[in-house]
């Protein structure tokens, strides 16, 4: 009997309070910022009743509470909402008795979302408030589906991106990238056995999934736990075992014209700087490529790559060399640099792995 009833009840886990927190604070926020927007455009708004309308607690929960969900992006949320509201008006206009306009505008809401890919759920709170309110002799008539809903809708959008991204959220929520870190359309090294973003996008519609989750974070969610899993593999592997030890280093003043004879004599891609004994960033042989002042040094040419202590993991190692955006890893102690790991220890790596050995 239990384990029947049990699809009835709780179905998310435990919140986190931090969280719940900082999303109730930017409902509220949000909602006054909404207001304060509504009340500076809106004429004679200083003697009128209150601007908001109910669906934009929805709206609010949406983009405060889950950001990173299709239903609460920008677009979802000003074009549903405000498609929604001219769905309603059409359907007050041709059918005058609220009781047959109410579910046929809902009805004709959902499939406009639909079709400008807008899915917003307060959208169909929108379209039922539109035709309850046409009866007013006070409505606007076709000016509501501007203002209040538009433009409350964009209040709230604008309102969200600033309190999320104030508070550690990213919204909008990330798309996948086009380009790798090279420009080119390749995917990422790292990226490059995984399913390309088109068969992702395919498995979230076969699945039905696609309002739940955006592509971008179902790329997330596969990247860490492949992650999580080669972090298992690789377990007690750690920067120390792998490193270069016996580095050739350059000091800041170091010229172009030194780091390029350094770079053919030794056939390395990457040198560190040093100074003091203490590690000051890595200048890679792409940076003298189209290089014109000869005596250019290691300190304007260098770009700050962060360094790993020697116990670093291996998954470590891998999540800064997978990508393709740099040639090395500095390992630090005391911020003075004890090794270095490149493309070609990662490989060594590996295949000793592979082996077994």
């Amino acid at each position: 009997m239990f384990n029947r009833l049990r699809p009835f009840g709780p179905a998310m886990p435990s919140p986190a309070w931090r969280e719940a927190l900082r999303a109730a604070c930017g409902a509220g926020v949000g909602l006054l910022a909404c207001e304060a927007l509504l009340w500076l455009v809106t004429p004679g708004a200083a003697s009128g009743p209150v601007l908001l309308i109910a669906p934009f607690g929805a709206s609010a929960f949406l983009i405060f509470v889950v950001p990173n969900s299709p239903l609460a992006q920008p677009w979802s949320v000003v074009a549903g909402n405000s498609v929604a509201a001219l769905a309603a008006l059409g359907t007050v206009a041709l059918l005058p008795d609220p009781r047959l306009a109410a579910p046929l505008a809902v009805a004709l809401a959902v499939l406009l979302m639909a079709a400008l890919r807008a899915l917003h759920p307060p959208g169909g709170a929108v379209a039922l408030a539109t035709v309850l309110a046409a009866g007013d002799p006070a409505f606007p008539g076709l000016a509501f589906a501007a203002l209040p809903v538009a433009a409350g809708s964009l209040g709230l959008v604008l309102a969200g991106l600033l309190w999320n991204r104030a508070t550690g959220r990213a919204y909008p929520f990330r798309q996948p990238a086009t380009s790798s870190a090279h420009g080119t359309r390749d995917a990422a090294p790292d990226h490059r056995l995984g399913l390309p973003p088109e068969a992702l996008a395919a498995l979230l519609d076969r699945l039905r999934m696609g309002p739940n989750i955006g592509l971008g974070d179902l790329t997330r969610v596969l990247d860490a736990a492949e992650a999580e899993a080669a972090a298992r593999h690789l377990q007690g592997l750690r920067a120390a075992g792998v490193m270069s030890r016996d580095l050739v280093t350059v000091p800041p003043d170091a010229t172009a014209t030194t780091l390029a004879q350094l770079f053919r004599r030794h056939g390395f891609k990457t040198l560190p700087i040093l100074e003091d004994g203490l590690y000051r960033g890595l200048v890679d042989q792409s940076a003298l490529l189209g290089l014109t002042d000869p005596a250019a040094t290691a300190a304007s040419l260098a770009r700050p790559v962060t360094p790993l202590p020697p116990e670093a993991e291996a998954a470590d190692l891998i999540d800064r060399l997978a990508d393709g955006r740099q040639q090395a890893v500095p390992i630090t102690e005391d911020r003075r640099l004890v090794g270095l790991v490149t493309h070609s220890d990662l490989i060594a790596l590996l295949a000793a792995r592979l082996r077994g050995g």
